[in-house]
């Protein structure tokens, strides 16, 4: 199975099948993966739904190199930000061509061709530090767009260059940049460009304090002038990302589908529900080809029955149960 096959992924039914081919792939090819298989006592052969798929804990990117043995040399190495105290975790990407693609298609599934559309990136405690995947992400959209770029601190050259920009075009910051930029634009008693989509990607980075993401948008919305607030959720150990067009509720591609698990038992597991049951987030991102395509998130939220889902904060140390207390 190519990154091709699974771009192509149109279905339900599609997903279902390149699920399992690519759980009987990984379950052989992927050394902590099959080693953790093993820990939980559950043989590959005998899987047989999606719904019966294991997922990783995601535990595992920082203390093991998950990643498929029939993958070649990898080609770069993704790292989180680890600002909790721990360790990255890292995530070896096979080729980059195929994480470009992905994050192209994914984009313009939800957004229309990159080509039209002008990024500019506030960014700046991804830029200050290597192995990116979303700064990455940026780069390939930056480049195949209109316009736009990078910008660090230099809230000035962007705000002139957004309003030199009469297209399409789209504010993708960090959380606690986008506070800063809109306590400046506040101040002045301006407001962004017409036609300008803001899109937070979650954290402050320890350089805020946390707030509910409810007042963050509010704030957000009522400097910037603009009525809802996107956002983009993804992270080092996926090569895929949902995007939520406001009101914090986040949609996938198709290739990619998120469950809740139990925050008792996490091997209760449900890929869709009323919106009513939370816990721990699962995602299957089926671009994962070379490394899980499973992995068991500690973000918490819930997951509605169309698929998609909402966030509500992290998994605490004292949440933590049953097949976690397997990753030492």
């Amino acid at each position: 199975m190519t990154i091709d096959d699974i771009l192509g992924i149109s279905s339900p039914e599609d997903f279902d099948r390149a699920a399992m081919e690519v759980f009987r792939r990984q379950a052989a090819e992927c050394a902590p993966y099959r080693e953790y298989l093993r820990l939980i006592g559950t043989e590959a052969s005998g899987v047989a739904g999606v719904e019966r798929i294991p997922f990783l804990p995601i535990e595992l990117f920082k203390t093991h190199r998950v990643y498929c043995a029939d993958c070649g040399e990898p080609e770069a190495l993704f790292t989180s930000s680890a600002t909790g105290g721990e360790g990255p975790s890292r995530h070896y990407i096979s080729r980059l061509d195929d994480y470009d693609r992905t994050c192209t298609r994914g984009f313009e599934l939800f957004y229309g061709p990159a080509g039209g559309v002008s990024l500019y990136a506030l960014l700046p405690s991804y830029l200050e530090r290597e192995g990116s995947s979303l700064v990455r992400m940026a780069d390939g959209l930056i480049r195949r767009g209109r316009g736009g770029g990078f910008y660090l601190r230099d809230h000035a050259r962007l705000l002139a260059e957004m309003a030199a920009d009469w297209g399409p075009k789209i504010l993708l910051g960090v959380s606690y940049a986008l506070l800063d930029l809109a306590e400046e634009i506040a101040a002045r008693g301006e407001k962004l460009p017409a036609g300008t989509t803001v899109m937070e990607t979650g954290g402050m980075k320890g350089r805020r304090g946390e707030m509910p993401v409810e007042r963050m948008h509010a704030i957000l919305g009522e400097a910037f002038g603009v009525t809802d607030i996107h956002s983009e959720y993804g992270m080092a150990e996926l090569m895929s990302q949902a995007y939520s067009a406001g009101g914090g509720v986040f949609r996938t591609p198709p290739w990619m589908r998120v469950a809740v698990r139990s925050l008792a038992d996490p091997f209760d597991v449900r890929y869709a529900g009323d919106g009513g049951s939370r816990g721990g987030l699962n995602i299957a991102d089926l671009a994962n080809l070379h490394s899980c395509a499973f992995v068991q998130t500690q973000d918490v939220g819930r997951v509605a029955a169309d698929g998609s889902f909402t966030l509500h904060g992290r998994v605490a140390r004292s949440d933590i149960r049953g097949c976690n207390l397997l990753v030492q």
